[in-house]
């Protein structure tokens, strides 16, 4: 075997899927020989994306590869790679990359530099020989600890070289680490002792599949649980004790219950201060448990940290507090308060989720699609801006992985390739984005990537036709040009590119609208489902 057939044959035994690529990478023919279907995207960025979602739903288990050609193929998929690094997304990206001896060579992109910010680790691959090692190290620090993606490079003499002797390669489990157990007791101490503790819940519960151990814990103390936004469908939202998720936008109990807080208890979080997820008030005592000692003292005093693997530390610290509970949970009453409070918020918004004006509401219209589809059996992710802020706070998740969050970096278009990779790795599931009209002006075309492979994916598009979350920001520049005027009919468009597309203006129209589109969907077609909405300045923010 060369080079590129090692790499495939070694893709094979970790149980890729699919490998996403564009356009020259000597890996595309030896994995589609070995049973290894190529998708070729029409960008690179979005080719990143589609690994990206194809991780976040196999959890790991499976993990999404990308291929690119060296130089431009890889400079094009920084934004894509930049995304999933600050989500901590295990992904592959294996581009190719110059001879050897051009590596030094002005202008030639160096890969390994230029990504090494931006990935858990890079490296580039000298010898066939070093394939197996290499990669056996690249599959191992994407299952331990924190993870991201892994960048290997490898020039075109590698892919072509010949390989000596057998291929001695095993998939390598990844290695979790339980919490220091003096550190699970000081913890237990101060969630016991607490008046008004909150779990502030991050992305480390879905990844750790700690959310059954996270449920115990906040039923046995009685605790009100918010998600972030990476963390949403962490913690079940028709659970009587979920506050909800928070982007810049949250349910308003998210900020009442955060701010009344006396012990916030950060759990699987990095506690990043981010403009799209809560931060926490001044004066909290802080709980924080993590897997990774960078993310300790990062931003905030922690008053006690917890270091291990989200599902063993949350096991541990169950059987901590319940030991000095004596065994017997605290009475339900913050799951009653919360349950109020939150039925009250919906009531203040009911106005704008069953609005019957036109342009349509587009909370109305994400509000229609939820309370028809089956959330057990439904993936959602949102785009960067205005549907994050529209969607995130009012789509009740029911289990982990039904919902795509990300926001730690915002590149706008990102959800369509989560959307379609997460098509490919849970094909039997109803999988949707939203999107602006500004998202799908910057990766649109990549409508037919899902078309041409048979990726029955479903986009919804809120068209407004203008950039309202910059309106703000452009004043004068919108008075003098109409900068901010965009538009375009997107349903003409997708039909154009071999897609299913369906238009609606009316708000009698958004339920068979709908109905029409997940039966295409369902029937094997990529859809895009477009609604013609108002500018909207209201959102969820307290």
């Amino acid at each position: 075997m060369n080079g590129a057939e090692v790499i495939t044959e070694i893709l094979k035994r970790e149980g890729t899927g699919f490998l996403s690529c564009y356009p020259r990478n000597a890996l595309i023919e030896p994995c589609a020989a070995a049973g290894i279907r190529p998708i070729l995207c029409r960008q690179e960025r979005v080719g990143v994306g589609m690994a990206d979602g194809y991780s976040r739903t196999t959890g790991g288990k499976s993990i999404g590869v990308f291929a690119s050609q060296a130089g431009p193929g890889i400079e094009n998929a920084f934004a894509g790679v930049a995304q999933a690094f600050s989500e901590n997304v295990p992904l592959l990206v294996i581009p190719g990359g110059v001879p050897l001896h051009r590596l030094s060579t002005r202008p030639v992109f160096d890969a390994v530099e230029n990504f090494r910010h931006v990935t858990k680790w890079a490296a580039r691959i000298h010898d066939a020989k070093d394939i197996p090692a290499t990669l056996r190290r690249a599959f191992h620090l994407m299952r331990t600890g924190k993870s991201g993606p892994v960048l290997l490079e490898v020039p075109q003499d590698v892919f072509q070289q010949e390989f000596q002797g057998e291929l001695d390669y095993t998939p390598p489990p990844g290695v979790r680490s339980a919490p220091d157990p003096s550190d699970v007791d000081a913890a237990a101490e101060i969630l016991v002792a607490a008046k008004n503790p909150v779990v502030f819940a991050g992305a480390g519960i879905i990844w750790g599949n700690a959310t059954n151990e996270l449920v115990a814990l906040a039923e046995l103390l009685d605790m009100p649980v918010l998600t972030t936004n990476p963390g949403k469908s962490g913690f079940p939202e028709n659970h009587p004790l979920s506050l909800g998720a928070s982007a810049t936008s949250a349910p308003q109990p998210v900020w009442e219950y955060l701010r009344a807080a006396d012990v916030v208890f950060a759990a699987g979080s990095s506690l990043t201060v981010s403009p799209f997820n809560p931060n926490v008030p001044a004066g909290k005592t802080v709980v924080q448990m993590t897997n990774h000692h960078d993310d300790l003292y990062k931003e905030y005093d922690i008053t006690q940290a917890v270091l291990g693997d989200a599902k063993l530390s949350l096991a541990e610290l169950f059987e901590a507090v319940n030991s000095r509970l004596g065994g017997k949970a605290r009475e339900p009453k913050r799951a009653q308060e919360v349950k109020a409070a939150k039925a009250a918020w919906l009531a203040e918004w009911d106005k704008f989720l069953s609005s019957g004006e036109m342009p349509l509401n587009p909370y109305r219209v994400a509000n229609e699609l939820m309370n028809l589809v089956d959330r057990d059996n439904t993936i959602v992710t949102h785009d960067s801006g205005s549907p994050r802020e529209q969607v995130l706070p009012f789509w009740e998740t029911t289990k982990p992985r039904t919902y795509m969050g990300w926001g730690k970096s915002t590149q706008l278009g990102h959800g369509l390739g989560l959307n379609i990779g997460a098509k490919i790795a849970a094909p039997d599931k109803l999988c949707i984005n939203f999107m602006g009209d500004s998202a799908i002006g910057m990766v649109g075309m990549d409508i037919e990537t899902a078309a041409r492979n048979g990726i029955a994916s479903m986009t919804v598009v809120f068209n407004n036709g203008m950039m309202a979350a910059e309106r703000s920001q452009l004043i004068i520049s919108e008075e003098k040009y109409n900068t901010l005027a965009v538009g375009g009919n997107y349903c003409e468009v997708a039909k154009a590119l071999g897609a299913h597309g369906f238009r609606a203006s009316k708000p009698e129209e958004i339920v068979p609208t709908f109905k029409e589109a997940i039966a295409a969907t369902e029937a094997g077609e990529t859809v895009l489902v477009e609604f013609l909405t108002k500018e909207n300045q209201d959102f969820s923010r307290y």
